[in-house]
């Protein structure tokens, strides 16, 4: 299902008018966060999200009334799947023209220690947050060396660096991200260079990821309280992140003003990994 609200002159005094984004598990959590920071500095946001449709609509139906002179939409589709990815991106460009910005949030976990986990539970994580990254990138890649000029965003997370008890797959699939991320900087580089294109004329292609630290969405909800009060501790800014927070750099690496920075990845947890 995809759906949309009319075309409208770009605000031409932000920074991301008259771009086209795609986030991934966009209309939740971090991802939400990200879709509301990017359509407020002009974007045109395509926000992904599978199964929960309510929720999904009323999130548009909230950008839609906060950003009345943006073109939003919504784009169904399982990222563990790769004919969903590529459709995903597919439906993306053929309704708003082109794409820009690729944010690949969307993520699940399945916590269970290595004695525990079964194949399923392995697979599954590695699928959603690894694999759907790649095929979400690779079809974002063509569109975007075919234009000359674009941005890869990947979401990844703290426990990619240090790894966590009872989140192998979580941990091995977020720190994919890292090597993923490194390679698509550098293949996108070469593949422009490839065609002709000089590299490093204007906003260029970049690739880069953000590492959130803990951060409050509703995946600590579940964390009991004594629990939280113990990483709290572990965590030298005292707090846990908020989503703008990660949000506010995703913005800033999408911009033409990140131009010269690629394949680099963007600590955002109050100093976790110092």
């Amino acid at each position: 299902m995809t759906t949309a609200t009319d075309r409208q002159p770009p605000d031409l005094n932000t920074p991301l008018a008259d771009r086209v984004a795609l986030v991934t598990g966009g209309t939740r959590g971090i991802g939400a966060a990200i879709s509301h920071r990017l359509a407020a500095e002009g974007a045109e946001v395509a926000a992904g999200y599978w199964r929960h449709t309510e929720p999904a609509e009323k999130f548009l139906a909230e950008m839609t009334a906060a950003y009345p002179a943006a073109r939003l939409s919504l784009h169904h589709g399982n990222i563990g799947v790769a004919s969903d990815c590529r459709r995903v991106v597919h439906d993306v460009i053929q309704q708003h023209g082109r794409l820009d910005i690729l944010v690949n949030n969307a993520g699940i976990t399945i916590d269970k220690t290595v004695a525990k986990m079964t194949d399923e539970d392995w697979l599954r994580v590695i699928s959603v947050n690894l694999s759907g990254a790649f095929f979400v990138g690779q079809a974002a890649l063509e569109h975007m060396t075919e234009r000359g000029t674009g941005r890869i965003i990947n979401v990844s997370s703290v426990i990619g660096e240090t790894g966590n008890i009872g989140q192998a797959n979580y941990a091995a699939s977020k720190s994919g991200l890292f090597g993923l991320t490194k390679s698509l900087a550098r293949e996108s580089l070469f593949m422009l260079a490839r065609q002709g294109r000089p590299v490093g004329d204007g906003i260029g292609l970049t690739v880069n990821a953000v590492t959130p630290g803990y951060i409050a969405t509703d995946m600590l909800t579940a964390i009991p309280e004594k629990v939280l009060d113990r990483l709290r501790t572990q965590i030298p800014a005292g707090r846990f992140g908020k989503p703008e927070e990660v949000a506010r750099v995703v913005a800033f690496l999408a911009h033409d003003d990140s131009a010269y920075i690629t394949g680099q990845i963007w600590s955002v947890n109050g100093g976790l990994d110092m």
